[in-house]
Formats: structure tokens, sequence, C-alpha cells
């Protein structure tokens, strides 16, 4: 008979597809069980209790690692050929280095494989990441000898009574179709394997992706657990607050210092229940299921874990300001703790010192875990169970949970039964229901800031807290809490920028043009020259501000890690300090820009251009090509020259993954003097291996062009707003050794055209000259250019402009159209219409080029200009980037899928030499200075 003290209540009959079976002990925690120090109780005062390890050492101590946990970690390290870095760790540019397997849609096949499968995948926002599971090559012997072009990759499944394996099975090296790596193993050795650069663009990704993402990371090897505070840094989330869904309702904020409500589940002992599969059904609104956490029905993997247990595990809910969407009115932040509390005592009094309840999942309360949840009595947080009591001592659970109803504060409420005949979405709603309780009531609100602070307090290592790190914060923080007013901090600190820079460029661009007129008046030539010279002494004549000098002082650190910690310091710190007005939904944002077809000042920004690290590389630009111009000019000795060494602390800085400007987003000019010393530095860097392939991806702002180019190659371009840079950027790739030959390079330089490109009319003047200028500029430098379409026929007129300029001077790139689909999530593959458009006679927007070239109707079919075949596939079409909607949705599969298709495309132009002639640096450089 039940005791009077708690009451069960059973949910309403029905299925159950949130796990009836019920899980096996994990084979790491059987054995962790065995190998460590046997657990002690001692009695204190009264029924007072506290545990302690068998040692004496109580859980914040928890030091000493059975010898077969470490065996079993290198084990894991040898399987995945991850044993070298752990001395020198695996680099966010070792990862992103093109190489023969860029180009292959390959399969894994040994787990050596799986490493960079992964990688791969995550950096296409892939939704298979997880997926760990092997294709085997198929035997020689296997079926009749074909040629090795036919041969295809298979998953090999044998029946044990054929002949034939039977001769397989005789082979114990041999590979089995069965995965050998739990995903959370793969993922755990991969991120102790990393450095903390690849670590925090591994998280990045995986919150794209809307995986949940590592919190508290086990290394049983080394003795520590580590809390992953800087490798959750980048991650900036945006929501809408319910309702009205409005400016004032948008929301853009870091994970890392918003606070939220968090709730945390757990398992003690065993659990019929699986914590993942209820946590999705929890977070995913409606009937579409998505698999935040992993869990073990996804068939992605599904061994046993050997190194993950004590991982702990945290996703958000972000509310879309929609109430048919939304399951949470605010965001709300969910925890999951792998493996069971009593061997992870120390993560589990983390969770329920950072949570606001704790869900408890168990089968049994025996007295081990009772005194284990007694030892709890102080904590103020609230405490659910989850039971199943069929499947335990239903009795002896409910006399513990009768002894724990007064310690723990809780009543019949707080214990919920789900068994088989449970219906699962009953029983989801009120998982909801109590979340929503506690919202709507005075609750604990942390950040992951605040989560740190707590893991400290227990003795766990944060990643953030290494030396270099922190000297590179203290940097930024010095320079940062100067900034009070950006647009005056650059008035007043960044001078030689501005109207001075603005004057200097324009004088520029009237003397280039002057070199090519027929008869240029000499008067007038003298006159610019010294107006330019003018400019530059007066420029040359300051020094560079305090905050500038910081900032070099940061890039000229002789380690590169704290060079790269400074530099993502203060790229959030800067953010930290944008305007609020730049902080509104991205359709406000879209009102910002002037209307195209009147008169603007060409100096007057698009959208508001918050403060940047490129600011900062502006002004030692400026500094070097006020110096420069004096120097050539014979008004300064060369021998006095300050800053001749800028030039090589930007090329590091390339080097090291940081895109850099290549065009000026506040004149719209390109300082040449700044960028040929740069490229010079970067051929010195290089030595031998200069070769370079230059690609480009042009387009309006909001046609993803950033966003495709940094899932195609990994980089970091600024995207998801348009009040990013407004200027054109350059980033660098490497290509393997073992693949530059048959490449035909040893780099890849990318350009984004960012908001050069807006979209002018015909109609408007100088905007539209100078726009159709630069897009002649980046597509004459460039091999492959990528022509980034929101709608087919909305090709802007500048980029028209530019073909008929570059098809007279001979050099045409290979070029490739993309159609991106930004708003229906639906429409599947290309559509034929799409390409026809491209392949009929010329609208008026290319006539109107056409007759400013003075060619008249002779203007010839875009696909004959960029050199595309009609039967061939030159013009994409890719699907949209969410799958749901956003702020959870997740990238679409479709979408990593194409891009993934693009990008093998390209590569094998520029391998066959598609791509135009390829270039050195050197020739480059020459190649700026003539354009």
């Amino acid at each position: 008979m039940a005791s009077p003290g708690i009451e069960v209540e059973l949910l309403g009959k029905g299925h159950s597809d949130l796990g009836e079976v019920a899980p096996e002990i994990k084979a790491s925690e059987r054995r962790t069980a065995v190998a460590i120090a046997d657990l002690e109780w001692r009695e204190m005062e009264g029924d007072d209790c506290e545990f302690r390890y068998g040692d004496g050492t109580n859980e914040a101590q928890d030091n000493d690692f059975p010898t077969v946990e470490r065996s079993r970690f290198q084990e894991m390290l040898s399987l995945l050929g991850l044993e070298m870095y752990q001395v020198q760790k695996l680099s966010l540019q070792d990862s992103l280095q093109i190489s023969f397997d860029s180009m292959k849609n390959w399969a894994p096949q040994v787990p050596k494989d799986l490493p960079w499968n992964f990688l791969r995948k995550l950096q296409a926002l892939n939704a298979d990441a997880r997926n760990t599971t092997m294709v085997l090559d198929v035997l020689p012997d296997a079926r009749p000898v074909e040629k090795e072009s036919q041969m295809e990759e298979e998953i090999i499944y044998w029946d044990p009574a054929d002949d034939l394996a039977a001769d397989i099975y005789s082979f114990s090296e041999l590979p089995t179709p069965d995965t050998p790596v739990n995903p959370l193993d793969l993922l755990c050795a991969l991120l102790l394997s990393s450095d903390s650069f690849l670590q925090q663009e591994i998280v990045l990704k995986m919150a794209l992706c809307q995986f949940a993402l590592p919190l508290v990371l086990p290394d049983s090897e080394n003795h520590y657990h580590t809390f992953l505070l800087w490798a959750m840094r980048g991650i900036v989330r945006t929501w809408w607050s319910q309702p009205p869904r409005g400016v004032g309702s948008f929301r853009e904020d870091s994970v890392v210092s918003s606070r939220a409500p968090t709730f945390a589940f757990v398992r003690m002992d065993v659990s019929s229940n699986s914590k993942s599969q209820l946590l999705n059904a929890v977070l995913s609104p409606g009937h579409r299921q998505w698999d935040c956490f992993w869990h073990r029905d996804l068939n992605l993997g599904t061994n046993a874990r050997e190194i993950s247990d004590g991982l702990v595990e945290i996703s958000w809910f972000f509310p879309s300001g929609r109430e048919d969407l939304d399951i949470f009115p605010e965001p709300v932040a969910f925890l999951n703790l792998r493996g069971d509390i009593g061997s992870h005592w120390l993560q589990f009094k983390l969770l329920t010192e950072i949570s606001s309840a704790v869900f408890i999942l168990t089968d049994n309360i025996s007295k081990k875990e009772y005194k284990l949840l007694y030892s709890m009595k102080e904590s103020t947080t609230k405490y659910y169970f989850i039971l199943s009591p069929y499947r335990g001592k239903r009795n002896t659970n409910l006399r513990f949970l009768n002894k724990l109803i007064p310690v723990l504060k809780i009543d019949h409420s707080h214990v919920l039964v789900k068994v088989s005949s449970t219906d699962s979405d009953s029983f989801v709603k009120r998982i909801r229901a109590i979340v929503g309780n506690v919202l709507r009531a005075p609750c604990r609100r942390v950040s992951v800031e605040d989560m740190a602070h707590a893991a400290r307090k227990l003795g766990l290592k944060v990643d953030e807290d290494c030396e270099e790190c922190q000297k590179a914060k203290d940097l930024m923080e010095r320079i940062t809490r100067k900034i009070k007013d950006s647009d005056a901090y650059r008035r007043d600190e960044l001078r030689l920028q501005g109207d001075p820079w603005r004057k200097a460029a324009q004088v520029e661009k009237e003397f280039c043009q002057l070199q090519w007129a027929v008869d240029p008046p000499e008067k007038h030539r003298a006159e610019l020259r010294r107006r330019l010279l003018e400019l530059r002494m007066q420029q040359n004549g300051h020094d560079p501000s305090l905050g500038v000098q910081e900032f070099i002082s940061g890039i000229s650190s002789p380690s590169l890690s704290e060079k790269q910690y400074f530099l993502r310091w203060m790229e959030w710190g800067l953010a930290r300090v944008a305007q609020p007005r730049l902080r509104q939904p991205p359709e406000t944002l879209l009102t910002l820009r002037p209307k195209h077809g009147g008169p603007t000042d060409l100096g007057e920004p698009l959208w508001p251009e918050p403060l940047g690290v490129e600011h900062f590389l502006r002004e030692m630009g400026q500094f070097y090509e006020a110096e420069s111009c004096l120097v050539e000019a014979g008004r300064l000795p060369a021998g006095q020259r300050r800053f001749a060494h800028f030039p090589g602390l930007a090329s590091e800085l390339l080097l090291t993954g940081l895109p850099l400007e290549l065009i000026d987003g506040s004149t719209l000019s390109m300082p040449v003097r700044w960028v040929t010393g740069l490229l010079k530095e970067l051929h010195i860097r290089l030595e031998r291996r200069s070769r370079l392939v230059v690609l480009s991806a042009l387009g309006v702002p909001c046609t993803g062009k950033s966003t495709l180019l940094n899932t195609m190659f990994g980089l970091r371009f600024a995207t998801g707003k348009s009040c990013g840079p407004r200027g054109a950027f350059m980033q660098l790739i490497t290509v393997a050794e073992g693949f530059s030959q048959d490449l035909g390079c040893d780099h890849i330089l990318v350009i984004d055209s960012g908001g050069l490109i807006g979209g002018a009319l015909t109609s408007a003047g100088d905007r539209f000259e100078l726009e159709a200028s630069l897009a002649t500029l980046l597509m004459g430098l460039s091999n492959v250019t990528v022509i980034s379409l929101a709608e087919t026929k909305d090709i802007p007129a500048a980029i028209l402009h530019a073909f008929l300029r570059l098809e007279k001077t001979g050099h045409m790139p290979n070029y490739q159209f993309v159609y991106q689909n930004l708003h229906d999530v639906s429409v599947p593959g290309p559509r034929p219409r799409d390409k026809r458009q491209l392949l009929d006679p010329p609208g008026d927007l290319s006539r109107a080029a056409a007759q400013m070239e003075k060619q008249g109707d002779g203007f010839r079919a875009l696909v004959g200009l960029a050199f595309c075949d009609p039967e061939k596939q030159h013009i994409w079409h890719i699907p949209g980037l969410w799958h749901g909607a956003p702020p959870m949705a997740a990238v679409s599969l479709a979408y990593s899928e194409a891009i993934f298709e693009l990008k093998r495309c390209l590569l094998e132009n520029i391998r066959n030499g598609l791509s135009n002639q390829n270039k050195n640096i050197q020739q480059l450089i020459e190649l700026v200075r003539r354009l």
C-alpha cells in the first residue's frame, strides 16, 4: 500500500515512444564502479550526512581517477588517430585546409576517418555530422572482379550462415560494419585534441546546427573536467519576446552573458526513460521532432559511451514572438548530464547550484541514492522525480520519497510516473507546464558566465582562465572602456579616417582617371599632386592615439595564441559597445538604406556601420599610406619611416584566418599602397608557396553570399544582419601541400564584396558608376566569381556593367550564378524557368548597361559571356537556409548538400584550369595596381 505521505499519479494510458526499454548500464560505468574507490557515508550530527570518497576526500577533490579510465582514453585516441594532437593541438587552420577530400562526398571507412568527417560536415553545417556510421570497401573476393572505376562503396551485411562469412570471421583484425565509436565519445576526443580556437569553431557550428553544446568536458586522463566558457563566447542568438513581434520586442545577445532560467535533467542509477529523448520532445514545437540531444535511437553510433560519461550538455529555447510556435515566453536553458549522478557527483553538484529546477530520472531509489540526495538538503533548487515504478521496487521508492519530502521540500506534484502505457504527448505537456510554473514564479536566472563562476568555486577548470587569454582580455578592456560613444571615438581617436581619408581618396581617384585621359592637362595633374601631398602631410603629422598603440601592441605579441585571443576579445568587446540603434530586427535594417534612384552622397553609409577591428586596421593602413606617399615624393627620407612594419603585422593576421579589408567601406576605395604592401609581406612569408587562385562573391546585401562562403570554406565573414561592415574583405585558405600540385595553387584568396554592391539603378548616376567600378575591380582580380542572387531576374545593373567592361579587356573569370532561396524553405531543387531566364535575350537592365558601354543590342547572353555551356550546370539553385522557423530553426540539410556540390564544382573548375590563369602573389600585386 502506498505511503500516505506521497501520492503517485499515473498519466493517461497510451503508447510511449520515449524509451520503453530499460537502457543497459553503460560499460564505462560498470568498469568505473569496480575501479573507483569504495564510497562511504559518514554520519554527521543527527541525520546530517556528508558525501565522501573512500580515501576521505570530498567531491570537490575528485582527482583520483582509476587507471582503467586513462588507458581507455588513450585507446580511444589511438582508434581515432588523434594521439599526435595531445601535445601540439589540432588548430583551426589545420581543419580548414583544402585537400583532395574537400572534393569528395566521402563516407568514413575506418575510425581514423571519423574526426575529419565530423569536422568537414560540421563546417558545412550538415545535420548528419553526428553520424559515425562507417562504410566499408567491398573485399576483392566478395564479388566478381570489376574495373576500379565501377567499384562502389557499400555497407556490407554478412549472413553468418554464408561460407564467405565464415572465411571473413577468421580474420580477427578486420573491422566490422558496426560503428565502434559513440558520437559523444568522438566529440569529447576531438575537443580534447583541439586548441581553443578550433574548440570555439566546433561549438559555434554545433549551435548553428541546433545541436546540444558541450558545457562541461570530462577528461579523466588528465584528472580534471573543463568548463567551456571560451568555446561559447562567439555564439550570439536573436529572439523576440511575446507579444507583440516588433522592434521593441527584438533581442540580440551573447548566450554567455544573457541570463535565463535553467533546468537540469539527470539520471540516478538506472532509468527506463531516456533523458535526451524527453528533452528533445520538450524543446520541439508542435509535431516536428528535432533531435537536439543525441540519443540511443538515432542509429548514428549506438555503442556504449567510453570516455564521455560526465559530459554536461546545454541547449536553449528561444521564442520567436509567435504564440502558435513558442513553447515558453522567454529564453530557457536546459542541461543534460551524461551518466549516473553517483559517478559524477561534482557535475551534479554544479547543476544543483545553477539550476532553477532539477529533474531526476530513475527506476529505483535505494539507500545509497537516498543518502546522496539527503546531502543536498541545503540546496534551494526545486527537485522533480520521474519514476518508472514497475521496473523497480515501488514500495521502496515510496518509502524513501516520503523521507525526502521535508528534506528537499517537495510534495506529490514533484513526482511523476512514466511507464510504457503513459501517453507521451500528455507527459511532455506536463513537463512543459512544470517549467512554465517555475518561470512564472521568482526563480534563479543565470548566464553561462555565472555558471563558470560556480564551476570555479567547485574546483573545475575554466578554459578561459589561461594566462594568455586573460592578458588579451585585460588589454581589450583597457581599449574599450574608453569608448563611450562609437562616433565620437572614431572622430577623436581614429583621426586619419573620416574627412582626411575621404578627401585623399577622392584626389587619388581623380589623379588615376587623368592617367587614362588622352591628353591630360599637366597643370591639373600638378594641382592634384600638390593637394594629395598636402593631405598626406597632414595625416603624417599625427601620432597614433593611445588606443591604436595598445591595439598595435596586442597584434604584435610574439605569442600567436595571445594575438588570436586578443583579436577575438576585441571583436566581442567592440560589439558590446555597439550603438543601440543597430540592434534591430533584420527586416527593419532593410529600411535603413537610402533610395538608390536619387542623388546620394557617395560617402554616406548605406547603413550605420558599427565600430570594429577593421577601423583600427584602417587607421594603421592610413599611417602607412601617408608615410609611403611622402617617401615616394621625396618629402620624407626612407630612414625616418616609423610604420613600415605595419603591413607585416597585417599579413600575419591574414595567415591566422582573420578577414582583412580590401576595399575601405567608409570611402569605397582601395588603399593601394597598404594592400600591395600587405601582399608583398604575404609573399615573403609564404616563400615558395605563393601560387594563388582568387575567388570572389558578389551580390547585393542580404542575398546570403557571406553565409555561403562561410559554409563552403569555414570562413569568418560578417553575416546575419545588414549592419555589418560595408567594405570588401579577403580571407586566405591554405591548400594542403599534397594537393597543391593537383589543384594548381597553394592558397585560395576569397573576397566577399560585403555591402559594396547596393543595387543602384543606372539612373542613380555617380552611385551607379561607383558600384560598377567596384564590381569591375573585384571581378577583374578574380579567377572565379560567384554571383549571388535573391531572384534570378534581379541581377544588379552594376554587375552587368562589369561584365561588359571585362569582356573588352579579355579577362573573363569562371562564373557561377547562385540563386538563393531566402524565404521559402520547401522549394525542392532547381527550377528550369530560372535557368531559361538567364539564357533569354537581355532585359531592360542588361540592355541599358549595354547602351552605356556603346554595344547596343550586341549584348550577348550572360551565360555566353561567362564561358558557360548551357548544357552544364553553371546556374545553381540553393534551397532555403533554415529548416523550420528561426530562432529555433536548424540549417537545412538540403542547403548544406547544395553548398557542398557548389564547392566541389568550383574546386573542379580550378583543377581543370577553367578558372582563367592562376596567379602568384607578385602578379596579383601588379593586377591590383593596374586595375
